[in-house]
This record gives structure tokens, sequence and C-alpha cells, in this order.
């Protein structure tokens, strides 16, 4: 009978770690996914639609690297400002692609980055405000190369 040396045990996990992870659920979330995720951002209150303005690329050729900007038409008073910003995917393995947080001192509530989305799909972006309001707006993106694992 033959002992297994401290180093083989230990490639031993290491690759059984290594197959455990690969082998992880790279499934899409759903629709519901995504409007469950902006529900419990918004604690089931109603986003008005409008006040944001989504610059996404109609056609991302690559989805590994796609630019996002978002513009919230709303002042950024001490006494009003927004607050949140969630960016939902509706496809996404994981549907909650970013999220932003201002405060009153920020002076125009605007981002700019790049999300990686894994094919053709809807972005909702829902902002918050320090009164509690809520206001949504969506656009979609075709992607012709997936980006997360697609």
């Amino acid at each position: 009978m033959r002992l297994v040396s401290r180093r083989e045990a230990l490639t031993l996990a290491t690759g059984i770690a290594a197959v455990a992870f690969a082998t992880v659920d790279q499934s899409s979330a759903t629709p519901s996914d995504a409007a469950a995720e902006i529900t419990k951002f918004t604690g089931g209150v109603a986003p008005e639609p409008s006040k944001i303005s989504i610059e996404l690329p109609e056609i991302a050729e690559n989805g590994n690297s796609i630019p996002l900007s978002i513009d919230i038409d709303h002042p950024m008073t001490p006494e009003n400002f927004v607050t949140d910003v969630l960016v939902v995917a509706d496809n996404n393995p994981a549907p909650r692609v970013a999220a932003f947080r201002f405060t009153r001192l920020t002076g125009r509530a605007e981002v700019a980055t790049r999300i990686r989305l894994a094919g053709t799909q809807t972005i909702f972006v829902v902002a918050k405000t320090n009164d509690g309001k809520f206001f949504a707006a969506q656009k979609q993106v075709k992607v012709t190369i997936g980006g997360c694992g697609g």
C-alpha cells in the first residue's frame, strides 16, 4: 500500500477545486430575475419612466467591452439629488451589471463605464433620489459575439 505525499495530496485537492469551479452554472438570468433585482432595489415602488438617457451602441461586435453612458436629468442640489443608480441586464449570468452611488456634492448624475454582456439583451437603468422617488429607462443592445461565456 502506497501513502500519498503531501505534495500529491495538495495537487489532487487543487485539481478537484479547479473542476468544481469550472462546472459552476454559467446559465443566463431570466427577465424575471432582472425584474426581481429591480424590485429589490426599489422596494416595490414603480419607477417613473423618463429622466434617464442611456447611451449604448445598437450593435456591439464584442460583448466583452461595451461602452455605457448614463445621464440623469435631475437637479443635484443639497435638498434634491440622485443617490443610487442600478444597471441590470435581463440575460446575463448575473442580472446586476453595475451600481453607482452619488452624494449631494456630486455635480451631475452621470456615469460612463464599460460593461460585459453575454449576448443580445435589454439593459435597464433605475435611479433613486434622496426623497425616495425612482426613475427608469431601458435600451436593447444586440451583441454579435458574447462576452460572458457566450
